[in-house]
């Protein structure tokens, strides 16, 4: 009988497998050595083999202010790379930022460069400039580099996050007439819809497009002007998903992140932060059942977590963060077996005015009520 061989891809993955199970060991070894000396930090989306490890678990501005809490000379951020900066903007300056994969990005911060941003801020200028009842104040989501929270707070906003951004427009409207969100279009116009501002006088900047492709009326007659970007993972969920789970789940209970859709939170029963939602399914009766509209490693942590509900993911189809995910066990072992040795890899950095801009951003938004 011939000898049956295993199919390189699958030979490929046993060996990434074992590969990871062995850095995993290697971790359960260092991390006793390195003590108080490092923090590991784990979003709330990353996958289980790293987040075992993390210290403190929660969203991007939670985890960085717990950074800047603790006595540790350096910070691991099992995140993305504008959640490292946001630590870095917020921590002291003997703390070291490390990100365990330089090539852990968001798709969202992405969508909204520093260049775009100052480009569209002359255009805002250029039509708005000689109406000193059309002022804009500019405001950026959590999600967005460091940069972009700098111009912000040089220019009089504030950053926000998914569970204060109402309070966060409040305040802007308080001040000025117009507001500049982004890059999350749909944060934005979900939350001024809920603040009962019309469609139609929210309008959408596409970078890509000479004066965001809007005519000067459309810009004058906005309260709120969007940026066009988005969340490729909470931009997955659709409003038929919701549908379909109400046609065989009558009792279930949708609860989305406010990054999804417009249309697909009209359809939800509930809307929040991923705190909000984590909240939601611990506080939650056993026996409920629940759709979650929001990433998918998250949710499967829900569900092992209260086996006495019903926890699955809205999607039929899987919506990961690919960015996170790129942060495996060989990277979080990488980056500690180097500070055994005393030596700091994949440090982030924040340029001094940026990170001093940045802050006051961040400070400014404290000082607001949600």
């Amino acid at each position: 009988m011939a000898e049956m061989v295993m199919p390189l891809e699958m030979a490929e993955n046993e060996t990434l497998i074992e590969q990871e199970a062995t850095a995993i060991e290697r971790i359960k070894q260092i991390r006793p050595l390195l003590g108080d000396d490092v923090v590991i930090l784990g979003h709330h989306y990353q996958r289980d083999e790293v987040v075992q490890f993390a210290d403190f678990q929660g969203d991007s501005y939670q985890l960085s202010r717990e950074g800047a809490k603790v006595d540790a000379k350096y910070i691991v951020f099992a995140g993305v790379h504008f959640m490292a900066e946001s630590a870095v903007v917020l921590g002291r300056d003997d703390q070291a930022v490390i990100l365990p994969n330089m090539q852990a990005g968001c798709s969202m911060a992405d969508m909204a460069n520093l260049e775009q941003v100052l480009t569209a801020w002359s255009e805002l200028e250029d039509v708005l400039m000689d109406d000193p009842e059309n002022q804009v104040m500019p405001i950026t989501y959590m999600n967005s580099a460091a940069d972009l929270k700098a111009f912000v707070g040089e220019h009089g906003g504030a950053v926000c996050t998914s569970s204060n951004a109402q309070g966060v427009l409040e305040w802007s409207f308080a001040q000025r007439q117009k507001v500049f969100f982004f890059p999350d279009q749909h944060l934005g116009r979900n939350t001024g819809k809920k603040m009962g501002i019309p469609l139609e006088q929210m309008v959408l900047w596409n970078p890509f497009k000479p004066y965001g492709g809007l005519t000067d009326d459309e810009i004058r007659n906005a309260r709120i002007i969007l940026w066009r970007g988005h969340c490729s993972v909470h931009q997955q969920f659709r409003p038929e998903h919701i549908d379909l789970w109400k046609r065989h789940h009558p009792d279930v209970n949708v609860v989305v992140h406010p990054e999804c859709m417009m249309e697909v939170v009209d359809k939800a029963d509930y809307v929040g932060s991923t705190s909000y939602i984590v909240k939601m399914i611990e506080n939650a009766p056993a026996g409920s059942k629940w759709a979650v509209g929001t990433e998918m490693h998250l949710v499967n942590r829900l569900k092992n977590q209260h086996p006495d509900k019903m926890v699955e993911l809205l999607s039929p189809f899987s919506c990961l963060c690919s960015t996170m995910y790129r942060i495996s066990p060989l990277d979080l072992a990488n980056v500690l077996e180097n500070l055994t040795e005393g030596r700091v890899i994949n440090q982030i950095f924040v340029p001094e005015d940026v990170k001093r801009n940045a802050k006051l951003a961040l400070d400014r938004m404290l000082t607001i009520p949600k």
